[in-house]
């Protein structure tokens, strides 16, 4: 019961918003046929929302180029890191790697010749 009265309450707020749509058609329609006298304002409007659109869309397309670009600077210096890391371990491989080198020491002193 409660499933179909919610369908018939969408399917009459459906119905409301095409006899809106159907009324704002015929209120253009007039418009047109008056010459366009208050029409101009409407589609100064609408150019202008057009424009404003656009203006959005640009804008959020750079803000989006500015977020990959910061995040590709993140990457580098992530790999810089990265890099940097492994020279470090380098050296300490090269070295003999720090303490480790003191027990090797002693126990080749410890083993008989």
């Amino acid at each position: 019961m409660c499933v179909r009265e919610r369908e018939r309450t969408r399917e009459r707020e459906r119905e409301r918003e095409r006899e809106r749509e159907r009324e704002r058609e015929r209120e253009r329609e007039r418009e047109r046929e008056r010459g366009g006298g208050g029409g101009g304002a409407e589609r100064e409007r609408e150019r202008g929302s057009v424009r404003e659109r656009e203006r959005d869309r640009e804008r959020g397309e750079r803000e989006r180029e500015r977020e990959r670009e910061r995040e590709r600077e993140r990457e580098r210096g992530r790999e810089r890191e990265r890099e940097r890391e492994r020279e470090r371990e380098r050296e300490r491989g090269e070295r003999g790697g720090g303490r480790g080198k003191k027990r090797e020491v002693m126990r080749e002193r410890e083993l008989p010749c």
